[in-house]
């Protein structure tokens, strides 16, 4: 019994290590997609490139590990793979990583915290996800899902002062008034809440995929291949110079292979797997630390300029996230019940509300 303490402890600590370096692996996304996109890369050619980085190294694992597992594809998976690689690589890593040139990577983060509520409202308007007003958890959701909107509508209309720490005084000719991108701060935040919105898409169709296809390796691998195969299309309409298709040994090399290796790679891989073994609601409760890391990076790194608004908002959108959390906690009070719950076809099938990284991944993101 003493040698499998250890062991047994390892398999409780695991799922929130997974999780923990998720978000540090997400946060690097931001930080790096930005700089990418700051000094001049496309960002269809970036889309295109980090999918199938993603799918070269994903499908030699998925090929030997799952050899034996994988199930047979049917003509309905092989659409609604399809339809994921158009929702996450097409529409939110595209409009991610266009609202966050026109705004910020912090603010991208801390904005992309409001899927979990973009999914549960999705959720009810097509009467998958159930709300019982009479319970307190039932207005938790509810509640939590306004409140996380409420922090979106601060950081979009109110800025405020800006919050100086460790660098980005030093740095205060990269953020003056005059910045292009406070022109576009509405229109970037639309841009993102799109996103967020196909985010949302992603994962509910995710998790009706992943019961049918329990080989979370080889559909990861398959996403994106079919969305660099998708984007390549949109990339070769949009970007017809070959030059807009070169990299070298910076950014424009580094950001395809990180995002696509990290963000369209394991990122997928490490959710489905969490979200079997513990459940989508703990997915979700993780989010806010890529928030705190991604501002702090972008302020010393990049030397974004925070302002106030965005950091209530911030606050207010973590709340709103964890109310809907604590809401939906109930739903799945047990790893087997919420297995179950995936697995269940019928009328009143509860929805996992799940996160990753968005722009992702950008995204996601």
């Amino acid at each position: 019994m003493a040698k499998l303490c250890p062991t047994g402890m390892f398999d409780k600590v695991k799922p929130y290590l997974l999780m923990v370096s998720l978000q540090f692996g997400s946060a690097g996304m931001y930080i790096i997609s930005m700089a990418t996109l700051n000094h001049g890369m496309s960002r269809y050619v970036l889309i295109v490139y980090r999918n199938a980085v993603a799918a070269l190294v994903l499908a030699p694992f998925a090929l030997v590990f799952e050899r034996k597992t994988r199930p047979k594809m049917t003509f309905s998976i092989f659409l609604q793979i399809m339809a994921l690689g158009f929702l996450e690589p097409i529409l939110d890593q595209n409009f991610a990583y266009l609202g966050m040139t026109y705004t910020s990577a912090s603010f991208t983060s801390a904005i992309m915290n409001a899927v979990p509520s973009v999914t549960f409202v999705m959720a009810v308007i097509f009467r998958i996800e159930r709300v019982n007003i009479r319970q307190i958890r039932g207005l938790a959701k509810i509640v939590g899902t306004v409140v996380t909107f409420a922090g979106a509508l601060v950081m979009t209309l109110y800025k405020g002062p800006i919050i100086n720490i460790i660098r980005s005084r030093n740095h205060a000719s990269s953020g003056t008034a005059d910045d292009p991108s406070d022109k576009h701060w509405v229109t970037g935040t639309l841009f993102i809440l799109i996103g967020c919105c196909a985010w949302s898409a992603f994962y509910i169709l995710q998790s009706i995929t992943v019961k049918k296809y329990p080989a979370e390796m080889s559909l990861s691998s398959l996403i994106c291949l079919v969305g660099a195969v998708q984007s390549a299309a949109v990339g070769l309409v949009a970007e017809r110079h070959p030059s807009a298709w070169a990299v070298g040994w910076d950014t424009r090399l580094l950001a395809p292979v990180y995002t696509g290796v990290i963000s369209s790679g394991i990122t997928y891989y490490v959710q489905g797997l969490v979200m079997k073994t513990r459940g989508p609601v703990f997915v979700t409760a993780f989010n806010p630390l890529c928030m705190v890391i991604v501002a702090a990076l972008g302020s010393i790194i990049l030397a974004e300029k925070l302002y106030l608004g965005s950091i209530i908002g911030g606050i207010i959108i973590a709340v709103g996230l964890y109310s809907v959390v604590w809401g939906k906690s109930n739903d799945y009070s047990s790893p087997k019940e919420a297995s179950t719950a995936l697995k269940s076809d019928g009328e009143g099938q509860k929805l996992p509300i799940t996160a990753g990284d968005g722009a992702n991944g950008v995204i996601k993101k």
